[in-house]
């Protein structure tokens, strides 16, 4: 089975732009996203999609043929939604939000059992702190722990607003002030370099930058593009035993102007998940 699962941050819900002007770019994402059409989905800063008569949610199901999982809830209104297509992937057998309010946006862990040889699988969906590198390891931590409580097959992806294990480095000259003090690190001899314990966290917890590892295969550079202006931010990690069933991973930035993040997207072949050591969470 083949499993295509994508990510992307709408900005502002995807309905404003940077400066808060209303400005509707849904059509733009769903032109996007139909592209790749995902078994799963997750998207970050869905602004006002849970408020109301939930218009933008309704919207976002029909034109995408998907169905939302509860959405978590989120102290400052930006939560992350997982959308699912339940031709492909079932119903959910486990939607987990208990620990949202404890990191700055919230999460959401949603399960599918898949292969009846198999755990479910998990998605993490995830928006992490900007504000702090200690605040964003502490949830990575929690996020990455939690998406094991189902079993060893999880997938942590989202906005991860810090730069990844390997690659390029940010581009530090257009770095707002405030990303430069969190995301960056300044040596003894004044040398600036990434500060990279988010991914160093998921690397500990066993998660496998999945843009790395088709870099590492293929040797192509294509794979570390940057996702925002200044960095690979929007990231896809999977679990050891998920590592060498990503068989494909692609950067969606068609149409232009459908958010200030660019999408991406793997795929994974249930086929080829490594079934050696399939632990029991206890």
């Amino acid at each position: 089975m083949l499993i295509e699962v994508a990510v992307q941050n709408l900005q502002h819900g995807a309905v404003k732009d940077e400066s808060g002007h209303r400005r509707d770019r849904w059509p733009l994402l769903a032109e996007r996203l139909r592209r790749v059409r995902p078994d799963v989905l997750i998207l970050n800063e869905a602004r006002d999609w849970n408020r109301g008569g939930r218009e933008p949610l309704g919207r976002a199901q029909r034109d995408l043929g998907m169905i939302a999982a509860p959405i978590p809830p989120s102290a400052n209104d930006l939560p992350t939604i997982v959308l699912y297509r339940p031709d492909t992937m079932g119903f959910w057998v486990h939607c987990n939000d208990a620990l949202s309010l404890s990191t700055a946006h919230g999460f959401v862990t949603v399960s599918f059992a898949v292969d009846h040889e198999l755990p479910p699988i998990t998605f993490a969906g995830c928006h992490l702190s900007p504000y702090s590198s200690g605040q964003a390891t502490a949830e990575i931590e929690l996020i990455a722990t939690r998406a094991y409580r189902y079993g060893p097959l999880a997938v942590v992806a989202g906005d991860l607003n810090f730069p990844p294990e390997d690659g390029p480095d940010p581009l530090y000259d257009v770095m707002l002030p405030f990303n430069l003090a969190s995301r960056t690190i300044v040596g003894p001899d004044g040398t600036r370099r990434p500060n990279r314990q988010v991914a160093h966290a998921l690397r500990a917890r066993g998660y496998h930058d999945t843009a790395w590892e088709r870099h590492q295969r293929t040797g192509y550079d294509r794979y570390l593009r940057r996702t925002s202006h200044d960095d690979r931010i929007d990231r896809i990690h999977v679990s050891t035993p998920l590592a060498q069933a990503v068989t494909r991973y692609e950067l969606l930035d068609q149409p232009e102007g459908a958010s200030d993040h660019h999408g991406v997207t793997i795929t994974m072949d249930t086929d080829l998940i490594d079934r050696t050591d399939l632990w029991t969470y206890r």
